[in-house]
């Protein structure tokens, strides 16, 4: 948001700054307020707070000692749930030992054999008081009842009680525990607040201090306590928690930097929480409200000391909590750190503008930077350069009185759709230049065949409609300089408007040859006709059985001069030319050829084959493909079709139509390179796809971004929720796949899975995954 460019004087100008200022303040405030009081900024809040806990580790007081049922424990018992003679010999080992306090954190609300009960209830009786048993609320996911679950009446006569209930948060960690919980009408107290023998402070719940390691936790094992292995000084005077630390239980939950572990860690760090003091938690409002009065004051400041002040104060917000934890105060800073964002944000980039301006890369008007600002780019220069010629712009301003700002900012939005463009440079007569946008991958022709679609229709300008006529230019040469990338992108539109084409490419890289550019196309049909081309096959794991099942066929083209062509060149100059149906029938006759043959060999393997969105509209394709299948007798549910979103979206709805007869042909449609387009449920629901492949901008960041791992996330339980499967591509190392598998993920392809490969190579890789199996 910066402050409008309009030339006013005196008190005018004071009068629209100040309403500029007040109205960004509001805007900023009530956004913050509707983060905060949303929960939105938990996830970022609870990233913010696991990074403090790694600046200040610290230790357990080793108070506490967890008597572990760990795999060893399961090794010598192996029947679980064990008979309760077992528990109570623990009990007696414990007590005898010296130890201060047994806390058990295994559900006893049920009967189990009549002799069991009574060594269980005797060894209790035996501790005199010492041993605590676990009450729990219980409400049922599906059925929404609810239950408690409280020890038998022989049990609670010679044990204490305490609750073992926890609180879940949106990534089904613990993060808080209730001080008391109300269980068959009674009020218990929490497992923690009685390891810590902490007094009740009336507050409803506790956050758990995650700084503390989990790992310097003393552990003994079940197993050497029952094998008679304990020495008393292990537990002597000490507090023990027996429960179970094997993930194989189940009992578990997932600790910050840690993930999962048993559930006892949980009740032990919330107990050595307690040790340290009583934490108090301010929630999101009072760091909020401080935040809100910063700003209030800075909002009429200069713009440079109000945006400056605004970061100051961003830095102390990030820094300050390290210094409350250690004090055990908890605070959720994100809603007050949007706030500061916001305001600083906007004094900063209004700053910003200011000074574009005065250096004159700024288009009047329009307030969008002009080619100077262009020619000085250095940090997406290494990008395509895409221009955009409206060959009627002069025609559209003469009849317009003064209403650029409206027609250019329509056209912004319509740039913006197909999530190819970045920052747009504005220049004279109507032209428009943008690098491509490195997040959604290099500018592909069916991402300009949509923009151009999109611009078919009129522009409502002061209550006219008006027709544009456009076309689009692109430079590939990198390695030139911008006026020279930018004149070549301006010559290739203008190429393209004079030989009525959408958009057209001007790559000098390819033109240093121009033998070679001139006759391109001939000898690719050459290629094509003599059977010179190749196809390299990418294995596809499936990911829950470890077994390639699948496999996308890729085109090559070596040629005898030139060596192996860059199949972007050959296939976007088929694509151009009209001669991408006959490249793609190529393609579609050796895949299926292979693919049957390993099928008929009784190797199942599915083909995946791109198919151009030039192709999607093509009413003979459906025959095509039908022929190729019943030719070669491979099923049609072993051919699967990727198409981008947009192109399967784009044009009229005879697409959607085609797509359609090819589904109910029993060929499989994948969505190629999703999140790259226009990702939404509603156009997931319209394209009748089996399977979603996700672009690998996404997959190879999952380690290491949240936002990335929460969009892979969501996408795989969307897509299981709408019944497809989902590919994840670009997998290239292991802890990749190992975070697939957690996500559960369907299907993975990429180089550590295996590299593009003749068939032979695939073939006798199927053949030993068979033999192994």
């Amino acid at each position: 948001m910066g402050e409008p460019n309009v030339k006013l004087t005196g008190g005018d100008k004071q009068e629209r700054g100040r309403r500029w200022r007040v109205s960004l303040l509001l805007i900023a405030a009530i956004l913050s307020f509707l983060v905060g009081l949303g929960g939105i900024g938990e996830p970022l809040d609870d990233m913010l707070r696991t990074s403090r806990d790694l600046t200040n580790p610290r230790t357990a007081s080793g108070e506490i000692v967890i008597a572990a049922i760990d795999q060893r424990a399961l090794e010598a018992l192996p029947r679980w749930p064990w008979p309760r003679r077992y528990h109570a010999q623990i009990i007696d080992a414990l007590r005898e030992a010296g130890a201060k306090k047994i806390f058990v954190d295994i559900i006893l609300a049920t009967e189990s054999e009549p002799r069991e009960d009574r060594i269980f209830g005797l060894a209790l009786d035996r501790a005199k008081g010492k041993v605590v048993l676990p009450v729990r609320f219980v409400i049922d996911p599906v059925t929404g009842i609810s239950s408690h679950r409280v020890p038998i009446s022989r049990f609670r006569k010679s044990a204490e009680l305490a609750h073992i209930n926890w609180r879940y948060n949106y990534r089904a960690e613990v993060r808080k525990l209730p001080y008391d919980m109300k269980v068959a009408g009674k009020t218990y107290p929490s497992f923690a607040s009685r390891l810590a023998e902490a007094p009740h402070v009336g507050a409803e719940a506790m956050s758990i201090d995650f700084s503390i390691d989990p790992h310097t936790i003393p552990v003994i094992s079940a197993a050497d306590i029952l094998s008679g292995n304990l020495r008393p000084d292990q537990v002597a005077g000490k507090t023990v928690i027996l429960g179970a630390t094997s993930i194989d239980l189940g009992d578990t939950s997932i600790v910050p930097r840690q993930g999962l572990m048993g559930g006892v860690y949980t009740h032990v760090l919330g107990a050595e929480t307690l040790k340290r003091g009583v934490p108090i938690d301010l929630g999101w409002l009072p760091p909020f409200l401080l935040a809100l009065f910063l700003v209030s004051i800075l909002a009429f400041a200069r713009e440079a000391r109000a945006a400056i002040g605004c970061a100051g104060a961003l830095i102390l917000y990030l820094l300050i909590p390290l210094a409350l934890e250690q004090r055990l105060i908890f605070a959720d800073i994100v809603p007050a750190l949007f706030l500061l964002l916001i305001v600083g944000g906007a004094f900063g980039w209004s700053r910003f503008q200011t000074i574009y301006k005065v250096r004159g890369s700024m288009k009047a008007g329009s307030g969008l930077p002009n080619f100077n600002a262009l020619r000085h780019e250095t940090t997406t220069r290494e990008l395509p350069l895409l221009v955009m010629r409206i060959k009627n712009y002069p025609e559209i301003m003469s009849m317009l009185s003064d209403a650029e700002d409206s027609l250019v900012r329509q056209i912004v939005n319509r740039l913006t759709v197909v999530s190819i463009a970045s920052e747009i440079y504005q220049g004279g007569e109507g032209v428009f230049a943008w690098f491509a946008n490195p997040a959604t991958g290099p500018a592909r022709g069916e991402q300009l065949d949509a923009l151009y679609e999109i611009f078919r229709s009129p522009f409502v300008i002061e209550g006219r409609m008006v027709d544009p006529v456009v076309a689009f230019g692109i430079d590939l040469g990198m390695s030139r300089s911008i006026p020279n990338r930018l004149a070549s992108a301006l010559f290739a539109a203008d190429e393209a408007l004079r030989e009525g084409l959408k958009w057209k490419q001007y790559d000098p890289t390819t033109l240093e040859d121009a033998g070679w550019k001139l006759s391109l196309l001939s000898q690719l049909d050459q290629a094509i006709d003599g059977g010179k081309l190749s196809i390299a096959y990418q294995p596809k794991l499936e990911i829950s059985s470890g077994r390639i099942v699948g496999a996308e066929a890729l085109v090559r083209w070596h040629h005898p001069e030139k060596g192996m062509i860059n199949p972007a060149d050959f296939i976007l100059a088929a694509e151009q030319s009209g001669r991408i149906e006959k490249l793609t029938r190529y393609v579609l006759r050796a895949a299926i050829e292979a693919a049957a043959g390993a099928n008929a060999a009784g190797i199942p393997l599915n083909m995946a084959i791109n198919l151009s969105a030039k192709l999607i509209n093509d009413v003979r394709l459906p025959a095509t493909i039908a022929a190729l299948l019943k030719e070669y007798r491979l099923p049609a549910d072993q051919l699967t079709l990727e198409i981008t979103e947009t192109a399967a979206l784009a044009g009229s709805g005879a697409n959607l139509a085609l797509l359609m007869q090819l589904r109910e042909m029993g060929v499989e449609l994948s969505i190629d390179d999703y999140g790259t387009g226009m990702s939404t449920l509603a156009y997931l629901q319209q394209i009748p796809a089996t399977e979603i492949k996700i672009d690998k901008s996404f997959i190879q960041l999952i380690e290491t971004s949240h936002s990335d791992r929460l969009l892979v996330a969501s996408t795989i339980q969307l897509a299981h929720s709408l019944g497809q499967k989902v590919v994840a591509e670009g997998v290239e190392r292991k802890e990749t796949l190992a975070a697939l598998v957690e996500l559960e993920c369907d299907l993975a392809q990429g180089y550590l899975i295996g590299r593009p490969m003749p068939f032979r190579l695939l073939e006798q890789r199927l053949i030993a995954q068979r033999k192994a199996a």
